[in-house]
């Protein structure tokens, strides 16, 4: 009993770990809605594509199949008489005889809606069926004849397979002959490809579950961890908050940076996710090879292999983008070297990059800073600025150190002069804040417009020399 008292009647501390699991707790259930739903959202809409595309094969197929049958039967049907009942039985052999795969065959009704070619349903034939409708009640010879009198069309209800004897979903093309008043169609069933859907959302069902249960699992282990250092928290430490409130706010920037890192290796390990497309792409070519037409399974390769390519491309470029290697192996200034000229290759604007060497070198959280900063103001500038032309300079001095970028663009726009910076110039004004550095933004607009971010970082950032100048400036 002495050892539930503390769990039955918590303690400040215990309050506060209790309290802080809320947000958490709903933080977590918020994500694992969204993520439910967008995946869902998006892998719903490609198993559309892929039911689309499988259909509209199908259609082609059956379009196909009644174009050369009435091909087949064309020099009888063109050159006889409406009444002439020797055409007409030539005909009907002509269409018993075509029967193709397991369960294809070709069916013919008179606008009176009785059957008079039905080779795998022979009990079918010289019977009325007009009225008839599938387990569904959706009619089926009364709209065959309703799309023989329009000319042609398609019509989708559950029949009855041939082979097995059990009802399935059937697509079927129409053609009216009007001299006849005959109407001319085949189907195929379409339960594989139901079967396909069905089975492309059983997965995504399934992997819906698993992100579930990943994100209660760590969830879980989120809320131990939390309540077990609230456990240990001692109530005299809130006196040190204060004290420590920049030190946090700097780990909180470090530990972005280290997200970063990660998602940058986890990118290349969880590409399959991304190219899901690609999969349906070639599963729908591999599918076109399987019914012996190679032909038209290039078209989906090839756009299989760009889309790849592309998305190579990408990842690799996120990873560079979110933690460049020569930043830490080489310093800031080849680091914003290799970012200029990046920028320069990728947007073809002209760009220019100086700095001096120096003995001196700032710590590590400067040049995050100002490389992160130099990447922002960048990414601006493409996207806002409509400028052909940008400097960036580094270089420190007695005070400590300076980027200036410059541009010829148009500007900054008047209602961030009215409501304030963007969240761009907010994360840059953050980040040099947290460093006690200051950023100027100077703008104007017109024909002789352009934009100087300024980046100023005080000398307390900058290390003593070492005794000999550094090759690398501002490393």
């Amino acid at each position: 009993m002495r050892f539930f008292r503390p769990l039955i009647r918590p303690n400040y501390a215990q309050k506060l770990s209790l309290l802080a699991t809320l947000p958490l707790l709903t933080a977590v259930a918020a994500i694992a809605v969204l993520v439910a739903y967008q995946s869902r959202a998006l892998a719903e809409r490609e198993i559309q594509a892929l039911e689309h595309q499988l259909l509209e094969a199908k259609k082609a197929e059956l379009r196909n199949y009644v174009t050369q049958a009435r091909n087949g039967f064309s020099f009888i049907y063109g050159r006889a008489h409406p009444n002439d009942e020797a055409a007409k039985t030539q005909v009907t052999q002509i269409l018993s005889s075509m029967i193709y795969g397991t369960d294809g065959f070709f069916f013919v009704y008179d606008y009176d809606g009785t059957n008079l070619v039905s080779p795998r349903q022979t009990e079918f034939i010289n019977q009325n069926w007009s009225g008839l409708t599938d387990d569904n009640g959706v009619p089926v010879v009364d709209e065959f004849i309703r799309l023989a009198r329009e000319g042609a069309g398609w019509h989708s209800f559950m029949w009855q397979k041939p082979s097995t004897g059990e009802s399935a979903q059937m697509v079927a093309y129409v053609v009216g002959l009007q001299d006849w008043q005959w109407a001319v169609g085949t189907g195929v069933f379409i339960d594989d490809v139901l079967a396909s859907v069905a089975t492309a959302r059983a997965e995504v069902e399934a992997r819906v579950q698993r992100t579930f249960v990943y994100i209660g699992a760590i969830a879980l282990i989120a809320l131990i961890v939390v309540f077990a250092s609230g456990m240990m928290l001692n109530i005299r430490e809130r006196r040190l908050a204060d004290a420590k409130l920049k030190e946090l706010t700097q780990r909180v920037f470090d530990t972005q940076e280290e997200e970063r890192g990660r998602v940058a290796r986890e990118l290349h390990d969880g590409i399959s996710q991304i190219l899901v497309g690609v999969r349906f792409t070639l599963d729908n070519a591999r599918r076109r090879m399987a019914r012996g037409d190679p032909g038209n399974a290039m078209p989906p390769l090839d756009k299989g292999l760009e889309h790849l390519g592309t998305a190579i491309s990408e990842v690799r470029r996120i990873s560079r983008d979110l933690r460049p290697g020569v930043l830490d192996d080489l310093g800031l200034g080849p680091a914003l070297k290799a970012l200029t000229s990046d920028f320069a290759a990728r947007t073809g604007i002209e760009t220019e990059f100086s700095t001096v060497v120096f003995s001196n070198r700032l710590d590590q959280d400067s040049k995050i800073a100002l490389y992160r900063i130099a990447q922002e103001a960048l990414t601006n500038i493409e996207r806002h600025a409509n400028a052909t032309h940008v400097i960036m300079d580094l270089r420190g001095h007695a005070k400590g150190a300076t980027m200036r970028i410059t541009d010829n663009g148009t500007g900054l726009p008047a209602r961030q002069d009215r409501g304030g910076p963007g969240i761009g110039l907010r994360n840059m004004e953050e980040r040099i804040e947290q460093l006690d550095g200051t950023l100027r933004i100077l703008s104007s607009r017109g024909t002789q417009g352009g934009t100087v971010i300024e980046a100023r970082l005080p000398l307390s950032h900058l290390l003593p020399p070492d005794g000999g100048i550094d090759t690398n400036s501002m490393q």
